[in-house]
């Protein structure tokens, strides 16, 4: 954050200071850094409160200034409070908006290089985000938002770190509704705008898919003057946004077929090896080529690594570094295709966690990965020693969580994913719904349902000549954790795919099974 006085401050957000008898305004306090979760106020910091459907940020107001914080931001003032100045507003969400665009504002008045580049897109903008932090943080300090820090407080509060020194702020802008990408850029407005895809996420609440364009199509519209559109081409709907875009426009696309005249950053000879990473040639628009093998999983990550590599292109990077840092990155926001081994002790299987979320697109992405695993692959026979187990051919288990937001044909969408999972490669499929929720339960139902249908129907034992897929519908992240406890007795070569919406506690599961091998590893390390 810029450093700023207490008065800057409440000016920013158009705020009245409420003084307490420990603070005077003479004192020339400066706050450097601004958070909503009171743990992790530091010194210097303002403590911005919000009120949260379960949690009431002044509620925490009077124990902010012992750890440090200067100021609260508040809609009211919180008696009781001796040691902090409370800078009283009408919406602490928008005052922090309205800091967070002081903020960069700030930035920008300095003689020195600052980009903003906004990402946005109904799949794949937190891994965007994560390649491209990787790649531009070799060109200079990079702020970019920790996992999905995507809406009108986690933007903000992300903007909020910028400082002096920052060169670019990577900004991942998310929406459920028309116009708010829009208020997004009107706090943080970039200077180069990346449109990856628009699909169906969130289409129970835009209403149509091109209700969906019209809002990603925000990002381009709030570009600053002579901003730069980065616009996938294989995506006609993104490719059209060429309309808005105030100054120049770069592509990146696997063909083009929406912009074959237009230069673009694109890949050929895509392969993934037997951990579902992706190899390609990268082709710049001037022709150059290098080879790049990323460190990441799923061949959807292909389009994404090229959106990354076109904004590092744009900024000076050469193709070759380009290449070699999309490979370096190893690791993404959590729950997105992470790779690890679960040890039961009695058994062990390979996870492919991919729960933060779900969409249609998304889900055939993480169930194509899935299907593509390799008996190559390092299995969990392999890493736990079992040699009957390694090089055999995998069992592979979809757990599937429902998808929200889909709009009137959401059962429709269900059955339609439930048949491309028995479509593929894959062994058995577990639709995990929900014991108390009626409508997320009826969801995984139909998930089931068009699995089933598909397996007594055409089926992939039929198209595959592999044993008929096993389709089971349970009602809880607990019973799905058994049935694949059981699976993985069975079967010594067995992975499983993670894959739902964020409140099917599919990721709750992950983070349980990551926290029960942490401990075991705790057990055996040696004492000293």
């Amino acid at each position: 954050m810029m450093p700023m006085t207490i008065e800057e401050v409440a000016q920013a957000v158009n705020g009245r200071v409420v003084e307490a008898p420990g603070y005077l305004a003479a004192d020339g306090l400066v706050a450097t850094s601004v958070f909503s979760d009171s743990r992790q106020v530091k010194a210097g910091s303002v403590f911005v409160a919000i009120r949260g459907e379960r949690v009431d940020g002044h509620d925490f107001v009077a124990g902010v200034g012992a750890l440090g914080a200067v100021a609260a931001l508040v809609d009211h003032v919180v008696a009781g409070v001796e040691d902090i100045a409370q800078i009283v507003v009408a919406d602490t969400v928008a005052a922090l908006g309205l800091l967070a665009h002081h903020n960069i504002v700030r930035r920008r008045e300095l003689d020195a290089d600052f980009s903003v580049i906004g990402i946005t897109g109904s799949v794949g903008k937190t891994t965007t985000k994560d390649l491209l932090d990787s790649l531009l943080s070799r060109l200079g300090e990079t702020v970019a938002p920790v996992g999905s820090f995507n809406n009108d407080i986690g933007l903000p509060l992300t903007a909020l770190k910028v400082g002096e020194h920052t060169r670019f702020f990577i900004a991942e802008m998310g929406a459920n509704h028309v116009g708010e990408i829009a208020n997004l850029t009107r706090i943080v407005p970039p200077d180069l705008a990346v449109v990856l895809k628009v699909g169906v996420a969130h289409l129970g609440e835009f209403g149509s898919v091109e209700r969906i364009a019209q809002a990603k199509s925000e990002i381009v519209q709030g570009l600053l003057p002579d901003g730069i559109a980065v616009l996938n081409a294989d995506d006609q709907r993104v490719a059209g946004m060429t309309t808005f875009a105030p100054g120049k426009v770069l592509f990146f696309g696997l063909d083009g077929n929406a912009k074959p005249e237009a230069p673009r950053m694109s890949a050929a000879d895509i392969a993934v090896d037997a951990l579902d990473r992706p190899s390609f040639t990268l082709t710049a628009p001037d022709g150059s080529s290098a080879s790049v093998q990323l460190g990441i999983g799923g061949a959807h990550n292909v389009i994404n690594a090229l959106a990354a590599a076109t904004v590092a292109g744009h900024f000076g990077m050469s193709l070759a570094d380009i290449a070699t840092g999309l490979g370096d990155v190893k690791h993404i926001s959590p729950h997105r295709m992470a790779v690890s081994t679960v040890d039961l002790g009695d058994a062990a299987f390979t996870l492919i966690d991919d729960s933060f979320n779900a969409n249609p697109d998304s889900m055939r992405a993480g169930l194509d990965g899935l299907a593509r695993w390799d008996a190559s692959a390092t299995s969990a026979g392999q890493m736990t020693g079992n040699a009957d187990a390694a090089g055999t051919e995998p069992y592979r288990i979809a757990v599937l969580g429902a998808m929200l937001e889909l709009g009137d044909d959401e059962l429709e969408l269900h059955r339609q994913i439930g048949a491309y999972a028995a479509g593929l490669d894959i062994d058995e499929i577990i639709a995990v719904g929900n014991e108390t929720d009626r409508h997320f339960d009826r969801l995984a139902e139909a998930l089931a349902q068009g699995a089933e249908q598909d397996e007594k129907g055409a089926g992939s034992a039929e198209r595959h000549g592999r044993t008929p897929v096993v389709v089971q519908w349970v009602h809880s992240s607990v019973q799905a954790d058994r049935l694949v406890a059981e699976a993985a007795r069975r079967h010594g070569n067995t992975v499983v795919l993670l894959k739902g919406s964020h409140v099917s506690g599919l990721s709750a599961l992950a983070e349980r099974w990551a926290h029960e091998q942490q401990q075991k590893r705790t057990e055996v390390e040696p004492k000293h």
